[in-house]
């Protein structure tokens, strides 16, 4: 079904989301702004969404909200995004089943001109890429159609670049990403770490790191993570013993705004990465991936990349009692061995 849209009505899409979710979320904001002939605007949170979308060339503007859940008389950015919402007189795709989300587009929108899509969710073993392409195409679901969609600045590259060699990594090298942490394993929740389950234990990231040397003698090691996962980058860095750690593992947890993060995941030579967040953005630049999965398994959440191999370790579907350290050392470094060759093959520094 073709839409029908004025010069002035600009479709938005409402979404509040986490990193990785924002990234699939991409299928549907390129898909919309194809098919309609228009980019989009994108309500969501946070000021990392607004930095990655506004540079996406399917997105018109970006407005956020610092929390959709505290009360409205308190928060201006609610006022604001109401406010925002009310100039716009086109369609509304809202992408969040939460009551909060539907409150907050209520109070600038007419109802018939939401599409709620959770009213038609299509259940859990539906891949969400492939549900966004779907809804974007107003077509019936396929499995593998969804690949996100990501362009990364020339100028984020360049920052990347600039920030190696000012670590001494030598034009040519190879870069292996390794993110070990995600929000909820930050220092935030230090206490309960053991019992996320997406906390693989540091001693077998340091193993992982030690055989990656040994294996790959020119590649240089980058440990990922936010400010908040800077100890654990720390203690894997303590656990480390290959002689050649000193000068080829990067501790860089502070020192990744998100477009270094971007432009480094489109140069990196591989990433292996717990279920978060920059596993979904590397991917999607292309980077071959390893990918740790815990209790909701990777049925759903698998990151999409255009050609590079992706390979999920853990059960594919939801379980309970499922936990990362159920995968061992040697089941990582058999699938890094799988896509070696590949990170080899792929250009590091001179991507663009």
């Amino acid at each position: 079904m073709s839409e029908q849209l004025q010069d002035d009505d600009t479709p938005v899409v409402v979404r509040f989301a986490a990193l990785g979710d924002t990234v699939l979320l991409t299928v549907l904001l390129d898909g919309l702004a194809r098919r309609l002939g228009r980019p989009v605007d994108v309500l969501t949170s946070g000021t990392w969404a607004r930095i990655l979308l506004e540079v996406q060339p399917y997105v018109r503007a970006v407005c956020t909200v610092a929390s959709r859940k505290r009360p409205y008389v308190l928060t201006p950015s609610q006022w604001e995004a109401v406010s925002w919402l009310r100039q716009h007189s086109g369609p509304v795709w809202l992408c969040d089943p939460e009551p909060a989300a539907w409150r907050l587009v209520a109070r600038g929108v007419p109802r018939e001109r939401v599409r709620a899509l959770w009213d038609h969710w299509p259940g859990d073993r539906i891949h969400w890429a492939d549900w966004w392409h779907a809804v974007a195409n107003d077509s019936p679901i396929e499995a593998g159609r969804g690949q996100p969609v990501l362009h990364v600045p020339r100028a984020w590259l360049s920052d990347a670049q600039a920030w190696l060699a000012a670590r001494a990594v030598p034009a040519g090298a190879q870069i292996i990403l390794v993110q070990p942490g995600s929000k909820k394993t930050s220092k935030r929740f230090s206490l309960h770490r053991g019992d996320n389950d997406k906390f693989w234990p540091i001693e077998r990231w340091g193993a992982v790191i030690d055989a990656i040397l040994a294996w790959e003698p020119d590649a240089f090691v980058v440990l990922c993570g936010a400010p908040t996962e800077a100890d654990v980058t720390a203690a894997i860095r303590g656990q480390i013993k290959h002689p050649a750690a000193a000068g080829r593992v990067i501790d860089a947890a502070h020192e990744l705004p998100l477009p270094r993060l971007a432009g480094l995941a489109r140069l990196a030579s591989a990433i292996i990465s717990i279920d978060t967040g920059p596993a979904h953005l590397a991917a999607a630049l292309d980077c071959p991936a390893v990918v740790l999965f815990g209790r909701h398994g990777h049925e759903r959440w698998v990151p999409r990349a255009p050609s590079a191999p992706v390979i999920p370790l853990g059960q594919a579907s939801y379980r309970e009692d499922g936990h990362v350290r159920e995968i061992s050392t040697e089941h990582v470094l058999e699938a890094f061995a799988q896509l070696r060759h590949i990170a080899r093959a792929r250009s590091p520094r001179t991507t663009a």
